[in-house]
C-alpha cells in the first residue's frame, strides 16, 4: 500500500497497532516487588488522593484495593485518546502466608498507591538442651 506522507503512517501505527500492548482504561497498572523483609504493591493512580481509596483485608485474609473517583467534566474539551480515566476499580490480591497482616500499611504519593506488606519475622532460635537417652 502506498502512502503520500510518512507522518500519517506513524500516527496510524502508534494509535492502531494491534500488536502493541494497550493500557486497559478500566485497570490501572500494578507492580509487585519482593525484598527480604517485605512485599510492595504499587498501583498507578494519577490524580487520586487517599480519600479515593479503600484498602483492607477481607474475611478470607486477602488484600482488597478499591478506588473510586468522581469524574469531573471538562468544559470545551474533547479527548482524542484517553487511557488513564478509570473512575472505579477493585482488585483482590491473594496474600502469601508469610505476610504479617497486622502490619500492612498504605500511602499515596506522586500518583502511586503503595501498599507495604511486611513479612513475618521468623527468627531462628537456637535450642540448646540435653536429650535424655531412655
Amino acid at each position: 500500500m502506498y502512502r503520500n506522507s510518512w507522518l500519517p503512517e506513524v500516527f496510524n501505527d502508534f494509535f492502531d497497532n494491534v500488536s502493541m500492548p494497550k493500557a486497559n482504561a478500566t485497570a490501572p497498572a500494578i507492580n509487585v516487588l519482593e525484598s527480604a523483609d517485605k512485599y510492595t504493591v504499587e498501583l498507578a493512580a494519577p490524580g487520586m488522593s487517599k480519600e479515593d481509596f479503600d484498602v483492607n483485608i477481607n474475611a478470607d485474609g486477602d488484600l482488597t484495593i478499591k478506588m473510586e473517583k468522581k469524574e469531573e467534566k471538562k468544559e470545551n474539551a474533547h479527548y482524542l485518546r484517553r487511557e488513564f480515566s478509570y473512575s472505579k476499580y477493585e482488585q483482590t490480591l491473594i496474600l502469601p502466608d508469610d505476610v504479617d497482616r497486622e502490619k500492612i500499611g498504605a500511602r499515596v504519593a506522586d500518583g502511586v498507591l503503595t501498599v507495604t506488606l511486611p513479612k513475618v519475622n521468623h527468627e531462628e532460635q537456637k535450642v540448646t538442651r540435653t536429650i535424655e537417652v531412655g
